[in-house]
């Protein structure tokens, strides 16, 4: 294992480590990103941080060259070995240590990979705490030292917290539930028929190589053998997963998609009157069919910043019940710990519809119609889309346009909202765009993406 003096800046992310193996992220790097981290974190006062992967090709190599590393610098390591990252999270909640790096690239193509961290009681490292990493990591003053590896299984007790956090009525709902090959597969079966539901499972093998679809179930183009399953099983509803469990996908029982923060006016139309405290984050890319619907059950919005990392910090430091964002990730924190689980996700909708005789569908009916392109996405090169972000902005100064800058540029106006920002997972801007009618929602849709492309070259 070589102890690298360089390694690629392009792969500390805005929230993470993200690279493509065997590229830019190797067992090389995983080994030098080990060092780094045992070292950072004994200047924080920690010993002993947990590490678990997901079921990526790389991610067993990754894993064992990252935690040789941590090892070499004194410091202990509980190795949770295959889990989601939900379970990790948990880990850190159960064993009374904050400090640890889930192995993942999440929803991202399977040749990526990357590093989840956190050095401490803050939580999931993000934005400066990432760049003072990357700096100390290449000045290389590592510590030398001998810890120990122990392992731990987590599973028994994660699912014993879904089970602990949940209360079903009379009726047993059908579900499809597609864990994409992806490390969701490991449990949820097992997890979900401890319930009273029907539960039909595609695609459950675990599989790193993701042969059936990309695991994003955020992509409707994803979602398209769960929708015909769902139909062809009469099924009440669909539900998705991601690579690493920290997203969900619903698609209804006439095999629609239902976009995430639909999915969130369900939950807060639940909830509203059981929580004190009423509320509720979301961030930049949602619909303001959720900022409507949240104020008209009498709540108020948390309008933020998308990036889990800072949307979960930000729902724990406000005590909030409830937020998530469009990409899929959600936080309950009434009656759960505050992370993001895909499956946790999936059960509360099931917990809906097992206690009303409405179909999911229905659980909608009376929101504000909005036209909503989805999430899309521009290839841009890393070291560019800033400035294509900055110049558009510039443009929006120019037309004197009312913006949010909290993340992006989102523009508002009186009917409808352009959303222009750099992704923080990927060499790509990200944009959304919605409006009250379909003529106005091609008028913003057609002003804006022609700025990207004349501004993104």
């Amino acid at each position: 294992m070589n102890l690298l003096k360089t390694v690629d800046k392009n792969i500390f992310r805005e929230y993470d480590i993200r690279g493509v193996y065997p590229i830019n992220l190797t067992e090389d790097v995983a080994y030098t990103v080990g060092k780094a981290f045992g070292s950072y974190i004994q200047k924080l006062q920690k010993k002993k941080c947990i590490i678990g992967h997901d079921n990526r090709i790389s991610s067993d190599s990754l894993t064992n060259a990252l935690i040789k590393g941590i090892l070499e610098t004194g410091v202990d390591v509980v190795s949770l070995g295959l889990v989601t990252t939900p379970m990790y999270y948990y880990s850190q909640i159960k064993l009374e240590i904050p400090s640890g790096i889930m192995v993942t690239a999440s929803h991202n193509p399977k040749d990526d990979n990357g590093f989840k961290i956190a050095f401490d009681e803050r939580g999931n490292a993000r934005g400066k705490m990432i760049e003072e990493f990357y700096q100390f990591l290449i000045k290389g003053d590592f510590l030398d030292g001998t810890g120990t590896l122990s392992e731990y299984s987590i599973k028994k007790e994660y699912m014993t917290l879904m089970q602990n956090c949940l209360s079903f009525g009379k009726r047993k709902v059908k579900v499809v539930i597609d864990p994409g090959n992806g490390t969701t597969s490991i449990l949820a079966k097992e997890l979900y028929q401890k319930f009273p539901i029907e539960v039909k499972v595609i695609n459950g093998k675990s599989d790193g190589t993701f042969p059936h679809h990309h695991p994003d179930p955020c992509v409707e183009a994803n979602l398209k053998q769960l929708k015909e399953t769902v139909i062809k099983e009469k099924a009440d509803i669909g539900i998705a997963f991601d690579g690493d469990g920290d997203r969900v996908g619903i698609v209804d029982e006439k095999g629609n998609y239902i976009p995430t923060d639909q999915y969130m006016i369900i939950i807060i139309r639940d909830i509203i009157d059981k929580v004190e405290n009423k509320t509720f984050l979301y961030d930049v890319k949602c619909s303001k069919a959720l900022e409507d619907e949240i104020e008209a059950l009498g709540g108020k919005g948390e309008c933020y910043r998308t990036g889990n990392s800072y949307t979960k910090a930000r729902v724990l430091e406000l005590n909030l019940p409830f937020g998530g964002e469009y990409s899929g990730h959600v936080y309950f924190n009434d009656r759960f710990p505050g992370f993001d689980s895909g499956l946790y996700a999936g059960l509360r909708i099931l917990e809906i519809l097992s206690k009303t005789d409405k179909k999911v569908s229905k659980l909608l009916d009376g929101i504000v119609k909005y036209y909503s392109t989805p999430e899309l996405k521009f290839p841009s090169k890393d070291d560019e889309k800033g400035n294509v972000v900055s110049k558009i902005r510039e443009y929006c100064e120019a037309h004197q346009y009312q913006m949010i800058t909290i993340d992006g540029v989102k523009v508002i106006f009186p009917d409808g909202f352009a959303l222009i920002r750099a992704s923080n997972t990927g060499p790509n801007l990200t944009a959304r765009f919605e409006a009250t009618t379909k003529d106005r929602l091609e008028e913003i849709e057609n002003e804006f993406t022609n700025l990207i492309n004349l501004y993104n070259l």
